[in-house]
């Protein structure tokens, strides 16, 4: 048996015997966990880094690490790009992946050599007599961060709709494995950050930034090495050229026929046919209509001047999904910044566990063990039970997965400003205001703000990105990926913004805003975790009108046996549709 428009590595037609399934999402799975051991290690132990080794104040190192984050999530754009247009998927991992590997090398080089890094200081000491980092170290420092971010960036672009491709649609049987995949690969992405903030984090912490790069070096390779390994029972896409440019034309070409009018559209349907038989051909929808006169034929011939009915709908199904893009956007502006500010906190706070010390990095270990055992339950025993009550293949509808999600976001940083003023108050009791470090309030209490945030991976992360996957066109898997990606580099980017507006409007006579400076005890942050949860709260309500107003452009329901049929009804009626017009 073949799936139409995936081929295997030398450009034949698959077999679903030999190609894809499980078997081939396994090599996908393993890489996953390579790449966010080393990915969520140091995005959570990298402010750290900036402000202990690069001696960077509490506001520049978080608004540093939180572009480093959105930086990474928005490359995945280029890498989609490459990948729906040009060059199928596996190969753009190939190409790119080598560049997260060089950018680790660059970090490693760096952190070894005094010469490239400030001298030794204490910052929570001696934060006055600290030098920043500055000069040409610091543009090495910026050269190996986005090295990094463009490579690990490609990839977030390709292993996921990747992943998805390995399993076929209209078969009800690998529906489900789809659904699980999704749920496997969020697993994976937390055993991952669970392995990396328990050893990556300890090596760097204990052994040496220079020894922890040098072993994330080496973790992306072998990486990389997994994924080559795979290449034999890989179904592959075959790239259509670019969903841009395609979605522009409409545009353009809806805009040179705005004073025709919409009656007649037998002879523009000829042009639907354009399509090949392997891909999706999607009927005219109600909304939008001043696209659909992209599809008159005003004389003109051209690919910028008529468009055809699937290229319009495209265009309007990436409209559609825009107010669920920017609302979710939103309600994710709060999580880069608790990430970042939360270590931060757990830098002044009591680390010892007995004999034991707990890095604050390492307390995301709480929500990820949290999300391994919920996405393992949730998987086996939740998913079939609601599957049988609702006829939704994962249980629920992927926008009310991403709403549970969201409403946690708004709980998660409520806790962060209880325990932020519990901080600050045991601070003040014990005449600590002016330490940065030794406040007696154990690093436990930062674990209940970072399990809700678990609690919103397990829901807002799955479902944006089964939302994203399943609602775009055939031809832009890759982009509706990336897209979500977007949402988590586009809200780090905002937090970053907003730190700098919050400390610009909160100054006070002695210059200082909430956040300034490099001593947390004199800051506010309790009062900007409350201000984050107010737009969490005004986001998610945000999110449910639009989710309310939504409608997806398929029939979420299990596969039945007349829908494994449905290809098979689409090439017939698409030569069918050949024929009614040559007739014609």
């Amino acid at each position: 048996m073949t799936v139409e428009g995936l081929v295997d590595w030398r450009g034949r037609p698959v077999n679903t015997k030999w190609h894809g399934g499980v078997r081939a999402a396994l090599f996908l799975h393993v890489v996953v966990v390579l790449m966010y051991t080393v990915n969520i290690a140091n995005l959570m132990n990298l402010v750290s880094y900036l402000h202990g080794t690069m001696h960077m104040g509490v506001a520049r190192s978080s608004t540093i690490a939180t572009d480093f984050i959105g930086a990474m999530c928005m490359f995945s754009l280029v890498g989609a790009f490459i990948s729906d247009s040009y060059i199928k998927r596996f190969y753009t991992m190939l190409i790119f992946a080598p560049l997260e590997v060089l950018g680790y090398g660059l970090l490693t080089i760096q952190a070894h050599y005094q010469s490239l890094h400030p001298a030794q200081c204490d910052i929570n000491k001696e934060n006055n007599n600290c030098v920043q980092v500055h000069g040409f170290n610091f543009v090495l420092l910026n050269i190996g961060l986005y090295t990094v971010t463009f490579g690990e960036g490609c990839l977030r672009g390709c292993i996921t709709p990747l992943g998805g491709d390995q399993f076929d649609d209209d078969d009800p049987i690998e529906q489900r494995q789809k659904i699980s995949f999704f749920n496997w690969y969020t697993f994976g992405i937390s055993f991952g950050g669970f392995l990396g903030l328990i050893f990556v984090v300890w090596v760097q912490n204990n052994k040496g930034w220079d020894i922890g790069f040098a072993l994330c070096t080496l973790l992306v390779l072998t990486g990389l090495i997994v994924t080559a390994c795979g290449f034999p029972f890989y179904r592959n896409q075959i790239p259509t050229g670019s969903p841009l440019t395609r979605i522009l034309q409409v545009f353009v070409a809806a805009y040179r026929n705005r004073n025709l009018s919409l009656t007649d559209y037998r002879v523009s349907e000829e042009v639907a046919n354009r399509n090949t038989p392997e891909m999706e051909v999607f009927s005219r929808t109600r909304g939008f209509k001043f696209l659909d006169k992209a599809t008159i034929d005003n004389g003109e011939k051209g690919d910028w001047s008529l468009c055809s009915t699937t290229q319009v709908e495209e265009a309007k199904i990436i409209l559609r999904m825009l107010p669920i893009f920017l609302s979710s956007t939103i309600g994710y502006l709060p999580v880069s910044l608790l990430l970042t500010f939360t270590v931060q906190q757990g830098g002044t706070m009591n680390t010892q566990l007995g004999k034991i010390h707990i890095s604050p990095a390492s307390l995301f270990v709480i929500p990820i063990t949290f999300q391994m055992v919920t996405l393992v339950i949730y998987d086996r025993v939740i998913v079939p039970l609601l599957r049988k009550l609702t006829g939704y293949p994962g249980g629920i509808t992927h926008l009310q997965r991403i709403g549970i999600g969201l409403v946690f976001v708004t709980v998660a940083t409520a806790v962060a400003a209880l325990v932020e003023t519990k901080r600050k108050k045991v601070a003040i009791d014990h005449g600590l205001i002016d330490s940065s470090t030794g406040v007696p309030m154990s690093v436990l209490w930062l674990g209940l703000q970072f399990f809700f945030l678990g609690i919103l991976d397990v829901t807002s992360f799955v479902g944006l990105l089964e939302f994203f996957y399943s609602e775009i066109s055939t031809r832009m898997k890759s982009i509706g990926t990336s897209i979500f990606f977007c949402i988590l580099g586009l809200s780090a980017w905002l937090s970053s913004f907003l730190i700098n507006v919050v400390n610009k409007v909160t100054r006070n006579g002695e210059g200082k805003g909430w956040l300034d400076g490099a001593n947390l005890n004199k800051s506010h942050l309790d009062r900007f975790y409350w201000l984050l949860s107010v737009i969490g709260l005004v986001s998610f309500l945000n999110y449910v009108y639009w989710a309310n107003k939504y409608v997806c452009r398929y029939n979420p329901g299990i596969v039945t046996e007349d829908a494994k049929r449905s290809k098979q009804w689409r090439i017939q009626n698409f030569y069918q549709g050949r024929a009614l017009i040559e007739f014609k």
